[in-house]
Parts: C-alpha cells; sequence; structure tokens
C-alpha cells in the first residue's frame, strides 16, 4: 500500500446492500417465529407482537393501559417478582404500545433465555391486573398528561393527527384525564382477552441464538393461547376536519408557536412510498434539507425543521413540524410553501439528489448494523406484509430517483391546497 495515493471515493449510491435473509419456523400453537443468527457478542433480543395496537382500541383508550400492565402481576408472580425476576439474570424487559401493534421484548444473554421464557409466558398467559397497580397507572399517567398539556409541541402534535384522521379515528383520538378516569379493571381484562387470548402473535428473535431455540420457544411460547396472524389490519374510514387552518392558544406566557402542517397520505404500501421518502428526505428529512437550509440557515426563525412521512399501513400523512417565535410563524409557514412551490416547478439539480440518495445510503448501510437492526428491518417488512424482496426495490428505487421523479411527486402531493395547517401559541 502506497500511503502517498489517497484512496478512491465511492458514492454510497455504488455500494451493494443487502439483507440478511431470516430463518423461520412455527411453533406448536400456530405462531409464526423469525429468528436472525448473528452477531460477535453472546446477547440476544426477542419480541412478541400481538394484534393490539391504537388502531384496535375505541374510546376507551385501554391499549396503551393493558399493554403496559402485563408485567405488573400474574396470578403466581407480583409485580416485583416479575421485575426481579429479569434483573436477576441481568435482563430488560420492555411492554410498547404502537398504532398498529403491542409488543413485549427482552433483551438478554443468550445463555440465560431459557429461565426467562418461562417468566414471559406467565406474563402473557396469566395476567391479573390489579387494582392497585391500575390505580397507579392511572394516578401517574394523569399526572403525566397534565404536564404534557402544557407543552405546546405536545398539543400541536395531537391536534394535527385530529385534523387529517377525524377525532373518531384511533390516528386522531387522545387521551385525556377524564379517559384515564373511566377505566375500570374490567375494561382492561375485556381488552385482553379480545387482542391476547387466541390472537395472531408472531414472535422475532435476533442475536447469538442458543442451540436448540425452536424446542426452547416451544416449550414455553409455543403453549400459549394463540393463532397464526391475520394478514391485515381493519381498515378505519377517515373523517378529516372540514377546514385547513387553525390557530389555537393554549399558553398566554408562550413566547412561540408549534407549527404543524400535514396533509393525507396513503401509507406504507403504495407504490410511490420509497420515491417520496427521497423527496421527503431532500425536502426536509435531514439537516442539509431545503427546509432546514432556508427556514433555519438563512431565515433564522427556528432551531430546527424537519418533515417526514408516517409510516402507518394504509392511513398516513406527510408531515412538517417546528417550533418558531410568535412573531415569525405565519413568515415561517410562507416559507414553507414556497419550498414547496420550487419543488412543483423546478427540476431538482442532479447534484443534489446524488447528496441525498447517498445519505439516505448510508442510513440504510448504518440500518444493517448488527442482528438486531436487521431484524428491525425485517419486522417492518413482515408486520406490513410486504415481499421479502421489499428492501431490494426500495434500494433500487432510491438509486433510480431521477429529477422528474421527484418533481411529479410534488406536484401530486407537495400542494398546499390539500395541507392542513395548524401554529399552537
Amino acid at each position: 500500500m502506497n500511503r502517498k495515493i489517497s484512496p478512491s471515493i465511492k458514492d454510497a449510491v455504488d455500494f451493494s446492500l443487502t439483507l440478511k435473509p431470516y430463518q423461520s419456523a412455527t411453533l406448536d400453537n400456530g405462531i409464526p417465529v423469525y429468528m436472525i443468527d448473528a452477531g460477535s457478542q453472546e446477547v440476544v433480543s426477542l419480541e412478541i407482537v400481538f394484534p393490539a395496537g391504537k388502531v384496535f382500541e375505541d374510546d376507551r383508550k385501554l391499549s396503551a393501559v393493558t399493554n403496559a400492565l402485563l408485567k405488573n402481576g400474574t396470578q403466581t408472580r407480583s409485580a416485583l417478582e416479575i421485575n426481579e425476576a429479569f434483573d436477576y439474570y441481568g435482563a430488560f424487559c420492555k411492554c410498547t404500545r404502537r398504532n398498529e401493534s403491542a409488543d413485549i421484548s427482552i433483551h438478554s444473554l443468550s445463555k440465560h433465555l431459557d429461565k426467562l421464557l418461562p417468566v414471559l409466558q406467565d406474563m402473557i398467559e396469566n395476567p391479573v391486573f390489579p387494582q392497585e397497580e391500575l390505580d397507579i397507572y392511572i394516578q401517574n399517567n394523569k399526572q403525566n398528561l397534565q404536564v404534557a398539556m402544557k407543552k405546546c409541541d405536545y398539543v400541536g402534535d395531537l391536534l394535527i393527527d385530529r385534523y387529517v384522521f377525524g377525532p373518531a379515528h384511533p390516528y386522531g383520538s387522545y387521551t385525556r384525564p377524564e379517559d384515564l378516569d373511566r377505566i375500570t379493571r374490567e375494561d382492561v381484562v375485556s381488552f385482553y382477552n379480545q387482542h391476547y387470548v387466541n390472537a395472531g402473535v408472531r414472535i422475532f428473535v435476533a442475536g447469538r441464538l442458543p442451540n436448540g431455540i425452536v424446542e426452547m420457544l416451544n416449550a414455553s411460547l409455543g403453549k400459549i393461547k394463540a393463532k397464526a396472524p391475520e394478514k391485515d389490519f381493519p381498515l378505519i374510514p377517515v373523517h378529516p376536519a372540514e377546514e385547513k387552518k387553525f390557530r389555537v392558544t393554549n399558553d398566554d406566557t408562550a413566547v412561540q408557536g408549534a407549527i404543524r402542517i400535514a396533509s393525507p397520505f396513503p401509507g406504507i404500501l403504495h407504490e410511490d412510498y420509497a420515491d417520496s421518502f427521497v423527496l421527503n428526505t431532500l425536502f426536509g428529512g435531514f439537516f442539509g434539507s431545503r427546509l432546514m437550509r432556508n427556514i433555519r440557515e438563512d431565515k433564522g426563525y427556528t432551531y430546527g425543521i424537519h418533515s417526514f412521512i408516517q409510516s402507518n399501513m394504509h392511513q398516513s400523512a406527510w408531515q412538517i413540524s417546528t417550533e418558531a417565535g410568535k412573531d415569525v410563524c405565519e413568515a415561517a409557514i410562507k416559507e414553507v410553501y414556497a419550498e414547496m412551490e420550487k419543488l412543483r416547478n423546478e427540476k431538482i439539480d442532479t447534484q443534489e439528489l446524488l447528496l441525498v440518495k447517498n445519505y439516505i445510503m448510508g442510513i440504510m448501510l448504518s440500518s444493517l448494523d448488527g442482528p438486531f437492526k436487521i431484524m428491525s428491518r425485517w419486522r417492518r417488512i413482515v408486520m406490513n406484509n410486504l415481499p421479502d424482496d421489499h428492501f431490494q426495490k426500495t434500494i433500487t428505487t432510491i438509486k433510480n430517483a431521477s429529477p422528474q421523479k421527484m418533481q411529479e411527486l410534488a406536484n401530486k402531493y407537495l400542494r398546499p391546497e390539500n395541507f392542513y395547517e395548524l401554529v399552537v401559541y
């Protein structure tokens, strides 16, 4: 090697990225298991996914509380004993409620997984949802909610979804203190029986898998009452607001406003999603985006502004989010629409588009760093019923994105008349 000669520079778009394939199995009760055996450390991540997310709840807001209380006591273990079981083996257990699913996940040393699986089985099969634990949950969340509702950015996030999806849609509804007061233990048990018992469960496990992992899972999780997962989630009608512009005063002493601008978008399954992801990145999806260069760097209206496309399966939204001084909120909104107009009327420079492609490919590369991140990619594909070659098709779409295609999508989606506009002061 001649160190006087600098190495050649290679664009990230020239990299050949592949997604390591998973192994699959089916437990005795019909639960599919997706496995990635990789990594250099003797650690493992296991995630059990239930069809019990926000999209399945009614006005009682039960999905979050039911998921949270799964680890707060069973017929044989108290909440303290469950937590001590995980702590003893240096493991971490987390319950997460998402829009379309609810999860129980653990991170553990590979050699201890067999000792933790019976605890997981007990949490899933025999939760008792103690009244005292429910009371603590309600009290804590009411206090957290009271604090959060004083923050303009939090209120802005709630209201913009309400305008785009409608107050009756799970994505557009939000929890209020009086909703928490109406929750009873019987409600929680009913939601559990409907969405956790005999439900369509999936299991994702990644890391240095112990020998006999399938038999190990079958001995515990293969005994819970479950069935093969459904192929799709329910499609709930959207009833967006008739008005498009809103100004809300949440704090009379606020010195800045939370700006939220959002438009309905078809969702992750739509054929335009991958190309629109490239366009969104250029528009406001990274630090060097047009919105950042204009509104932050040039105008100085905000410390940061970004845009993103929600990754829901069917019903989604394209959103711009920022906070700015009260005296410049309207000017900042005007500049957002000005950047949309440029993208509609002017073709993107090929060098700027190449920069964005390289950035995205770098993000894609980092998402393949280790078995946990690889499984996260597969989880997204499996949960959205996408084909196994979805990742490769996405990479191809990103590499082939053209200025003409970006302009076409900008004229289709980045039209001010389609956007709901909100400022919360």
